[in-house]
């Protein structure tokens, strides 16, 4: 069963493997042992030594960016490579850059590269210990040996408390649902009295002027997600101070299909009311741990805040 929304973030990179690890790099890291070159936004050469690597971890600004500084309650979109330093060997395990250049989400747990700014590149050599221990990660080709080199450009920074930055031009209401929000505040929704309608349905309620979403783009936003039968709020970006990032029109799905039917062509700015029926949700299955019947129509409340293609 497919989730609401899954975080683009790093397939092969627990949560804790970037966790803690600030500090800058001196003449005998593994850091200074590795040479990166290329411009920003551009995949970057990267040489590694023939020889072992530093038990520390270790992170090198290698382009100083100037815009906001990341925070812990923010999320950024970048691109990111990752090599595998075996002992004396090394090779390319994954890269958003040789993929078309298609940039993923980072969250705040990447405390590694808090306090870095936007537009910067960003080195991390990441010891075993820091990265997936002694048993490594086997469906990842990572060994417990292994040495996790990490090269990620810093593309757009977005706040924990991100809205929608159009103009209002609906709350909803009559047989659809009513939206209430201030200004950087998660919106409330009212339900109506009355049955929900039976296919999609899709209400524009404030208007942004930026591109519209594209399939195949990665696209940051901030929700609400409620259930129609009784107004539950079931998930909410908000609650947890971080924009949501997932690819548009992925295959297979990354979100609910009513998401990618109902977000396609809306424009960056915008906040989008998605009434979604079983069908373009969680099919009659329904998702019990969200106590969503396979009867339920639900009702999210998107903001969009970024949408990037190859480009970034």
């Amino acid at each position: 069963m497919r989730r609401i929304a899954v975080l683009t973030a790093l397939p092969l990179l627990a949560v804790g493997v970037l966790a803690g690890c600030g500090g800058s790099s001196n003449s005998s890291s593994s850091a200074a042992a590795v040479s990166v070159s290329g411009t920003f936004g551009k995949a970057p050469t990267v040489t590694i030594p023939a020889e072992k690597a530093e038990t520390k971890l270790d992170v090198k600004t290698l382009v100083h960016g100037s815009g906001p500084a990341f925070s812990k309650t923010d999320a950024f979109v970048g691109n990111y490579a990752i090599y595998l330093w075996s002992g004396t060997s090394h090779k390319l395990l994954q890269s958003t850059f040789k993929s078309g250049g298609k940039p993923t989400l980072f969250s705040g747990t990447e405390t590694a590269l808090v306090g870095q700014k936007m537009g910067s590149r960003v080195l991390a050599v990441i010891p075993p210990k820091e990265g997936f221990g002694t048993s490594g990660d086997a469906q990842a080709g990572i060994k417990g040996t292994d040495t996790l080199v990490f090269v990620v450009d810093m593309i757009k920074d977005f706040s924990g408390t991100a809205s929608a930055t159009g103009q209002q031009v609906s709350s909803g209401g009559g047989s659809l649902p009513t939206v209430a929000a201030a200004a950087g505040a998660a919106p409330t929704i009212k339900m109506p009295k009355g049955n929900p309608p039976k296919n999609l349905t899709t209400k524009v309620l404030i208007k942004g002027t930026g591109p519209a979403v594209a399939p195949g783009n990665t696209v940051v936003v901030q929700y609400t997600g409620a259930i129609w039968r009784d107004g539950t709020v079931f998930d909410s970006s908000w609650k947890r101070s971080q924009p949501f990032g997932f690819t548009i029109a992925a295959s297979p799905s990354q979100v609910i299909p009513g998401w990618d039917k109902g977000l396609a062509g809306q424009t960056v700015g915008s906040r989008v009311m998605l009434v979604i029926p079983p069908a373009d949700g969680y099919g009659k299955t329904g998702s019990p741990q969200a106590h969503i019947k396979g009867t339920d129509t639900l009702v999210f409340v998107v903001d969009i805040l970024g949408a990037f293609g190859s480009a970034g």
